[in-house]
C-alpha cells in the first residue's frame, strides 16, 4: 500500500483541476473510478488510492487508466477524447493487465520495471493509442511505486521532466525514450534521493517545478 492517506506528498505543490462532468460524459461507465474527488481537485494521493485498489483486485485496469489519465491531462480539453481512444483499444483491460503484471508485485525490481516499460511499447501485446512513455510511465509510477522502502522506484518521465534533467541522468531531451534511458534516470533519481534524504518521486517533482 502507498499509505499516503490524506497527506499531500512532499514536493507536490497543488492538485490538478479536472472537469469531472466532462470526463464522465466522455468515457464508458465501467471505466470510471468512483473514488476520484467529485469536486475535481485531484492530488497524486487520489490516484494512488485507485492504484492500491487495482493491486488489491477491487478496481479494474480501465478504472486505473482513467484515474491516471484524468490526473495527467487535467484541464486539457482533448484529454477525455484521447483517454477514450486508449480505453476503446482495450475493452477488457487485458493489454493493461499484461503490461502491469510485473509491477503489481509487492516489490518490483529493476528487471520487472524494464519488462513493464517494454510491454507498454509492444504493439502486439500492450501498446495502446495515445499512450506513449510520457503517459505510461505515469501508470507505472502509480502502480509500482513503493513508498518508504528505498531503492529504485518507477518514476514519471515526460517532456517536462526530461527537459530539466542534467546530462548525468542519462536521458535525451526528445520523447520516446528507451527502457535503458528510463532505468538510467531511475538510478540517478535514487542516488539523488539518498543524498537529499527524500523520496525518489520528490526528485521527479523537483525537476518538474
Amino acid at each position: 500500500m502507498q499509505a499516503t492517506g490524506g497527506v499531500v506528498l512532499a514536493g507536490e505543490r497543488a492538485p490538478v483541476r479536472v472537469n469531472m462532468d466532462r470526463w464522465r460524459a466522455g468515457l464508458p461507465p465501467d471505466a470510471w473510478p468512483d473514488t476520484l474527488p467529485a469536486g475535481g481537485e485531484v492530488w497524486r494521493r487520489d490516484v494512488f488510492v485507485v492504484a492500491d485498489a487495482y493491486r488489491a483486485g477491487s478496481a479494474s485496469p480501465r478504472q486505473l487508466l482513467t484515474a491516471v489519465l484524468a490526473w495527467a491531462y487535467g484541464p486539457i480539453g482533448y484529454g477525455p477524447w484521447r483517454a477514450a481512444r486508449s480505453l476503446d483499444a482495450d475493452p477488457g483491460g487485458k493489454r493493461l493487465a499484461y503490461a502491469l503484471e510485473e509491477v503489481s508485485t509487492p516489490a518490483p525490481d529493476e528487471d520487472a520495471l524494464c519488462t513493464a516499460y517494454r510491454r507498454f511499447s509492444d504493439p502486439d501485446h500492450a501498446r495502446l493509442p495515445w499512450l506513449g512513455p510520457g503517459l505510461f510511465t505515469k501508470v507505472l509510477y502509480f502502480v509500482g511505486y513503493r513508498r518508504g522502502v528505498g531503492g529504485v522506484q518507477p518514476l514519471i518521465l515526460d517532456r517536462v521532466v526530461a527537459s530539466q534533467l542534467p546530462a548525468e541522468a542519462g536521458v535525451g531531451r526528445r520523447n520516446g525514450w528507451s527502457s535503458e534511458e528510463w532505468l538510467a534516470y531511475l538510478r540517478w533519481a535514487t542516488e539523488q534521493a539518498r543524498v537529499r534524504g527524500v523520496e525518489p518521486d520528490t526528485v521527479e517533482m523537483t525537476a518538474r517545478a
